[in-house]
């Protein structure tokens, strides 16, 4: 056995964490009553799917294990629920969104947990300006070789994931002139970025094991990469988006990295060279930065380089995943994103919206809380 054995799991099984806000009903900022709000979670056994994070304003939702993505979406409303009646005894509102639009990160408060208390002390101010909210994506594949594949070929579509979920253009009680502002605070960690290139799961294991004996690493959780194997899990783990305003944009996002690893593991399109990520972090900027309205440069086969409208990229893209679809649920995922991606719409937009209307950073949140709690269906519908 290895260093670092990878369980296989079925191919292209999908699951979600969502990293979710905890506001109170007076002025709509971050609460801290996740300790108590976890003992109040009903049945018992959805704890296990309920758990805290690393401040005590934050709570995260953890999906189990769907091949499709209508039970996707009817499992997370059952689990907000749950939730939802937790907080009802508290009288604080769940949200989502990629960041708090006023909260003040010096004010937040850690976690009482070995390893958040161990994140505290290792990365100073930088655990608490952690209190950013995102959605992690699983995709299930059946060794560690198509994994690091998966993780190298998920990263072309960062820019489409971090798009397709911005929402956090106010941080800190200001407009960051970022769609998500949450990929900048996300990048701060030193070990954030990208795997390395590598291909096979034995090189990945040696270099695994040299930053173990450097004592760089304690395990898979000290990478902050953007793009990650889970090899206790099976999967392969997209962490790029903000948590969106309600569930059903979250389980479109789902779907769509489920019918891209069907693609990127059956064709193995993508070439993994030592230029490999020549362009990521420019792509990525021009994501977190204008959202949809971005613009990505692309190099071919020849090393000839051009640029192309991100909401373009994707619209080509979700038109090649058809043939990849399985069921009528994922017809209409691929309608639903289409229309966001045609529109320039997301929750970035719906955000600078209410606030031009409200003028108030206040009501922004608290209409964000009733579209979390309430609704199913994304603003961008709306």
């Amino acid at each position: 056995m290895g260093i670092l054995p990878f369980t296989s799991s079925t191919p292209f099984t999908m699951g979600i964490e969502l990293e979710l806000q905890l506001v109170n009903r007076r002025n709509y900022n971050l609460a801290t009553d996740a300790l108590d709000l976890l003992a109040w979670i009903e049945p018992r056994k959805l704890q296990d799917q309920i758990k805290l994070e690393i401040t005590q304003g934050m709570i995260e939702l953890n999906s189990g294990i769907h091949t499709r993505v209508d039970d996707l979406l009817a499992e997370l409303k059952d689990l907000r629920s749950a939730l939802l009646r937790g907080a009802q005894r508290l009288n604080i509102d769940v949200a989502g969104g990629g960041a708090h639009p006023f909260q003040s990160w010096s004010e937040q408060r850690i976690t009482p947990s070995e390893r958040f208390h161990h994140i505290h002390r290792r990365y100073g101010y930088l655990a608490k300006t952690f209190t950013v909210f995102g959605q992690h994506i699983h995709i299930g594949v059946a060794n560690g070789d198509d994994a690091l594949y998966l993780t190298h070929g998920f990263s072309r579509f960062v820019p489409h994931f971090i798009a397709l979920s911005a929402a956090s253009p106010f941080y800190q009680g200001v407009d960051t002139a970022f769609d998500s502002s949450r990929s900048n605070v996300v990048r701060a960690f030193p070990l954030a970025g990208t795997v390395p290139v590598l291909t096979k799961w034995s090189e990945f294991e040696r270099y695994y094991d040299e930053l173990m004996q450097l004592g760089i690493i304690g395990s898979m959780k000290d990478f902050y990469w953007d793009i990650r194997p889970k090899p206790e899990y099976g999967t392969v783990e997209i962490r790029v988006c903000d948590t969106p305003l309600t569930l059903e944009h979250a389980a479109l996002l789902g779907c769509y990295a489920q019918l891209l690893a069907r693609w990127l593991l059956t064709e193995r399109p993508i070439t993994i060279d030592e230029d490999f990520y020549l362009l990521y972090q420019y792509n990525r900027f021009e994501a977190s930065r204008y959202g949809l309205d971005g613009e990505i440069a692309q190099q071919s086969s020849d090393k000839t380089s051009a640029k192309q409208s991100i909401y373009v990229s994707i619209l080509n893209r979700l038109q090649d995943l058809k043939r990849y679809a399985q069921n009528d649920a994922d017809l209409q995922a691929l309608k639903k994103l289409r229309h966001m991606a045609y529109e320039r719409l997301n929750d970035a937009t719906w955000l600078r919206d209410t606030y031009k209307q409200r003028g108030s950073l206040n009501d922004v949140m608290r209409l964000s809380s009733e579209l979390w709690m309430k609704h199913s269906s994304s603003p961008c519908f709306h």
